[in-house]
């Protein structure tokens, strides 16, 4: 019985000294992208839209920063995304139309998009829009009837 007793303790705090393992943090790594070093590439049926990944992948499923190219011009018609979406815009000048009201955001604008908020947004014309963004999982664009 002892015996018993014994080995059911070893095991409960072999057990439970595993579950309470936490692993220690990973050192910082150093992030470096120069412009030469980007690779640009299409998102898929986009009409046009480029994106280059900094972190993680703008397509892939989990968090990602990227810098995303709109082509002067174009539009993304009324749509939502399912996570937090803070952009800042580089270039060009970018917009969105919130609840019928439009709002301009030229180079050097931040704006953070809650999850869910259905609008409209693009490019105007006259120059591309170079935009930063991130979010913390993966990206989507889920569109919505006007």
């Amino acid at each position: 019985m002892k015996t018993l007793r014994a080995a059911i303790g070893l095991t409960l705090s072999l057990s439970t000294s595993a579950w309470a393992y936490i692993p220690p943090p990973q050192p910082d790594v150093v992030v470096s992208a120069p412009v030469s070093t980007l690779v640009w590439k299409e998102v898929p049926g986009s009409g046009g839209i480029f994106y280059a990944n900094l972190k993680g992948d703008l397509l892939g499923f989990g968090p990602y920063e990227a810098f995303v190219r709109f082509p002067a011009g174009r539009n993304n018609p009324d749509h939502f995304h399912t996570q937090t979406l803070p952009t800042v815009v580089l270039e060009g000048t970018f917009y969105a139309i919130i609840d019928g009201k439009t709002v301009d955001y030229p180079p050097g604008s931040y704006y953070s998009l809650p999850a869910k908020l259905k609008h409209f947004s693009g490019c105007r014309p006259g120059a591309d829009c170079l935009l930063y963004q991130h979010q913390a999982g993966k990206f989507d664009l889920v569109p919505v009837a006007p």
